[in-house]
């Protein structure tokens, strides 16, 4: 079962590694057809061009892998896969435009430019809906995989019960095999003893062996394995830590060590590190630098309308608890730092400027943090940054609410944009909070940003 997984997963990935090469072919058509139709001149050839489909074949393989789309078990998680077909080309051609952006080299025209990247959204989807129907094809014909089944628990039967309804992958459960001291729970097949497993497989009546054990039996694997030897057939063992702990990453190797990584958040892979550090610093410095007027309006205009300082700094807390000195346009009078530290802001608040109603409303206070981002004390795209008080309040009494500290936090986030925000429900907040931290990727980063533009920025509870 697991040779045949990998024997379709590579032949999955040279196939989805190479569409670049026909993408650029077939879009190059395309936009002949439609220039042709619009009476429009074609002014660039499709050839000589054989090192830009080679850049474009690495740098096709480095988000596709990233985007799972040579994935065989998310062929058939989603019916098309539409969603990560959709994700990964637009990264590509964000990259693409990046590149061909800084090269001094001649330009892609736009319009072949968007029709190779639509050539190449329509190979991705067709290619993993004929790799759907062949796996299942050809499993459906074969024979299924004979497994015997390392326990006899109710952990083990529930394992057997799931390895079953894989369409991928058709196996048959031979047996369980129970562990001394183990209460039998699995029903449907044969049931041996422990020390007989190594005379099971004299007739070879099964082809591989699966270790269905809970956490606290792991002590038990050496003993296991140590008896395995003498069966000659290939083992792997089901890992399950208990409710909550998620494996995101293989086993490792770190000097004499063997570890895995149990951590939900996505702060320590390559893309947030890389990518979303990169994003942030550019989209920042972009925004400063566009609205350096008017910042410079805005700081005139908090001066003269009210006493005291422009700015108002505030201690928060951000990635991994770490606190840190987030920056706003003042819109409140001044105040002691135990009131504006302890206190929320109401709805009717007599503390509010006339500016800084009207500043907090549009959400214009907050552009001095895309200072804090250029920092690194945030992001643009995150978990709102609680104050310290509040945070030691909400630790005892909301469940998991520090788990939205495994992210930076943001000037605005997947909550904000969908209206909690303000003195609305925490609950609600911390939901969507760990939503964003469960699937959070640039598009998703992308789409928020997008949807704080077009409505997000003025919100009835910004007060």
């Amino acid at each position: 079962m697991f040779l045949f997984f990998r024997l379709y997963r590579a032949l999955l990935s040279g196939v989805v590694f190479l569409l670049p090469w026909p993408a650029f072919h077939l879009g190059y058509a395309l936009w002949v057809l439609i220039c042709r139709y619009l009476h429009s001149p074609v002014e660039f050839s499709q050839h000589n061009h054989a090192s830009i489909i080679i850049f474009c074949i690495f740098l096709w393989g480095f988000v596709a892998e990233k985007n799972h789309i040579t994935s065989v078990d998310e062929l058939f998680r989603e019916r098309t896969g539409g969603r990560k077909a959709a994700s990964a080309v637009l990264v590509m051609g964000t990259l693409l435009l990046a590149i061909i952006f800084f090269s001094r080299d001649r330009l892609i025209p736009r319009g072949f430019y968007l029709s190779a990247l639509l050539v190449l959204l329509v190979l991705v989807l067709v290619t993993r809906a004929l790799f759907r129907f062949y796996i299942r094809k050809t499993r459906e014909y074969g024979r299924p995989t004979r497994i015997l089944f390392i326990g006899a628990d109710a952990f083990a039967q529930l394992a057997a019960d799931r390895l079953k309804r894989l369409t991928y992958a058709p196996c048959q459960v031979v047996g369980y095999v129970r562990l001394p001291g183990q209460s039998v729970a699995a029903t449907s097949s044969p049931r041996f003893d422990f020390s007989d497993v190594a005379r099971l497989n004299e007739n070879h009546f099964f082809e591989e062996v699966l270790i269905a054990i809970q956490a606290s039996e792991f002590p038990r694997i050496p003993q296991i394995v140590e008896a395995l030897e003498k069966l000659s057939v290939p083992a792997h063992a089901i890992v399950d830590l208990g409710e909550g702990v998620v494996v995101r990453d293989r086993l490792f190797q770190l000097g004499r060590m063997q570890m895995l990584d149990l951590t939900r958040t996505p702060a320590e892979s390559l893309d947030y590190a890389l990518l979303k550090r990169g994003f942030d610093v550019c989209f920042s410095f972009l925004v400063l630098l566009l609205t350096a007027p008017l910042l410079a309006l805005i700081a005139v205009l908090v001066k003269i309308t009210s006493h005291g300082p422009v700015f108002f700094a505030q201690q928060r807390v951000g990635l991994n608890g770490h606190k840190f000195q987030m920056y706003k346009f003042r819109t409140m009078r001044v105040s002691s730092k135990s009131e504006s530290d302890t206190l929320w802001t109401t709805k009717v608040d007599s503390r509010r400027t006339r500016l800084g109603t009207l500043l907090r409303k549009t959400s214009l206070d907050e552009l001095p943090q895309f200072y804090n981002v250029l920092r690194g004390d945030m992001s643009v795209v995150g978990p709102r940054p609680e104050r310290p008080n509040f945070v030691d309040k909400f630790l005892h009494d909301f469940a998991r609410y520090n788990n939205r500290h495994c992210l930076k936090v943001g000037i605005t986030g997947w909550a904000q944009v969908n209206g909690w925000r303000g003195d609305t429900s925490i609950e609600k907040r911390i939901e969507f909070d760990l939503y964003y931290l469960q699937n959070w990727s640039l598009i998703f980063d992308l789409r928020i940003i997008v949807m704080t533009i077009l409505g997000g920025s003025v919100n009835k509870n910004a007060y």
